[in-house]
C-alpha cells in the first residue's frame, strides 16, 4: 500500500456567499504526479491556494504527513512552506535578476549556504532543466517555454518534497508543452518528489498523472486513474475531456434569472 503524504477532508470555502469548494476530498499518495482537473471557475486554483497555506478554509482539513496545516500558525507554516516547491502560471521569476539569482534566491534566503556552494547547486539545478548555459541571462532574454524551465529550476532549489504547478503549460506551444510535461514526469520520478499538478491541459495530464480528480462547481466529480477518468461514463467528464460545447457544462455561469437580475437594478 502506498503511504497517503497530502489529504484533504470535507474543505468547505465560501467568498461573499459564493460557495466555491464544497465538501472536497482526496487523497495524493507520497512520490506520485496527481493532477486536479476542471474548466475555469471549478475552484482548482482555489483549492491549490488552500493546499500552499495562503488561505485557510471555512471547515474541513488538509493533513501533510499527518499534520493539519488549516490549524498551522505563521511560524508552522514557514516550516511547511519550505517542504515544498511552486510553479506558477507565468512563472513568477524575478526581471530585475538574472537567472542564476533567480534560482540561488530560496537558497540564500533559507540556507546559510556559501556562495560557492549556492554556484554548485544552481548549475545542477539548470542541468536537471536543461538549461545550464542561459544562467547569466535575464528572464526577458528567454521564451516562455524556458522561462517555465528555469522557474521548475527554481521550485526545485531547495530539494522540496513536493512541489505544486499551477497551468505548468498555459501559453505554450504542444513541443514546448510536451518538454515541460517530461520534465515534470522526469523531476518526479527521479528525484522521489510529490507533485500536485492544476491544470486544464487534458493531454497533459493524462501523460505524466498517476491519478487524478475533475472539478466541478467546487465538487469533486471524477477520481481515478487517467485510464478510469477517459473511460467515465459520467456526461459532464466526457463533455470537458473533448471540449463539447453542447453537455451539463453550461456556458452561463449565473446563479440567478436573467430577469430578475435586471428588474432589481
Amino acid at each position: 500500500m502506498s503511504e497517503a503524504l497530502i489529504e484533504v477532508k470535507d474543505l468547505i470555502k465560501s467568498f461573499e456567499g459564493r460557495a466555491v469548494l464544497e465538501g472536497i476530498n482526496l487523497t495524493v499518495e507520497r512520490g506520485s504526479v496527481f493532477a486536479i482537473m476542471g474548466g475555469s471557475g471549478c475552484g482548482k486554483t482555489t483549492l491549490l491556494r488552500h493546499l500552499i497555506g495562503v488561505i485557510r478554509p471555512d471547515s474541513g482539513q488538509i493533513l501533510v504527513g499527518g499534520q493539519d496545516i488549516t490549524s498551522f500558525d505563521e511560524n508552522m507554516m514557514d516550516g511547511y512552506r519550505r517542504r515544498f516547491g511552486m510553479l506558477f502560471q507565468m512563472g513568477a521569476l524575478l526581471n530585475s535578476l538574472s537567472v542564476h539569482d533567480n534560482i540561488a534566491l530560496p537558497l540564500r534566503e533559507h540556507t546559510k549556504l556559501d556562495e560557492k556552494i549556492i554556484g554548485v547547486v544552481v548549475k545542477m539545478k539548470l542541468e536537471l532543466v536543461g538549461l545550464r548555459d542561459f544562467e547569466h541571462l535575464k528572464p526577458a532574454q528567454l521564451s516562455g517555454g524556458m522561462q517555465k524551465r528555469v522557474a521548475l529550476a527554481r521550485a526545485l532549489a531547495l530539494d522540496p518534497e513536493i512541489v505544486f504547478y499551477d497551468e505548468p503549460t498555459s501559453g505554450l506551444d504542444p513541443v514546448v508543452t510536451g518538454v515541460i510535461s517530461q520534465l515534470i514526469l522526469d523531476v518526479s520520478k527521479r528525484m522521489g518528489i510529490t507533485s500536485v499538478v492544476v491544470t486544464h491541459d487534458i493531454g497533459s495530464a493524462f501523460k505524466i498523472a498517476d491519478r487524478m480528480v475533475v472539478l466541478f462547481r467546487g465538487r469533486v466529480v471524477a477520481e481515478g486513474t487517467p485510464k478510469e477518468i477517459q473511460q467515465s461514463s459520467d456526461p459532464l467528464v466526457q463533455q470537458f475531456i473533448h471540449g463539447s460545447p453542447d453537455g451539463p457544462i453550461p456556458l452561463r455561469q449565473s446563479s440567478k434569472d436573467y430577469l430578475d437580475d435586471l428588474l432589481d437594478m
